[in-house]
């Protein structure tokens, strides 16, 4: 299975795939922003099995591209990586279908620990 990662910010795509190396996740595909995920999980659904979205991207947000995966009945878990850390937005995001929540500066254990749970179904 791939992990598709999400995010406006090439270095920040390169920050969480070298993160997601580490932890020996090596298929991974990218998307620029929430548009992009749709076609990629349009094309190839039934090969991804998580999604790292961030929050503040132009074409289409990863709130809206949340609400529009959930929409269109893909249980594929998401995760939003962002630096939206108010209350209100993390509650906002699971309630529009994002799995978890993961803030913004991040290290890579941060990130081991908060997938752990969706890295086991992804290197299986």
């Amino acid at each position: 299975m791939q992990v598709l990662i999400v995010d406006d910010s090439q270095i920040m795509r390169k920050i969480i795939t070298g993160a997601l190396k580490k932890l020996g996740i090596n298929d991974i595909v990218e998307a620029s922003n929430g548009q992009e995920a749709l076609d990629v999980l349009a094309k190839d659904a039934a090969n991804i099995g998580l999604v790292l979205m961030d929050w503040n991207m132009p074409t289409m947000t990863g709130i809206e591209a949340v609400r529009k995966i959930r929409a269109g009945n893909n249980k594929v878990p998401v995760v939003m990586v962002t630096t939206e850390a108010e209350k209100a937005k993390v509650i906002e995001a699971i309630k529009s279908g994002a799995n978890d929540y993961l803030i913004k500066p991040f290290n890579p254990k941060d990130i081991q620990a908060k997938l752990e749970k969706f890295l086991q179904a992804v290197l299986k």
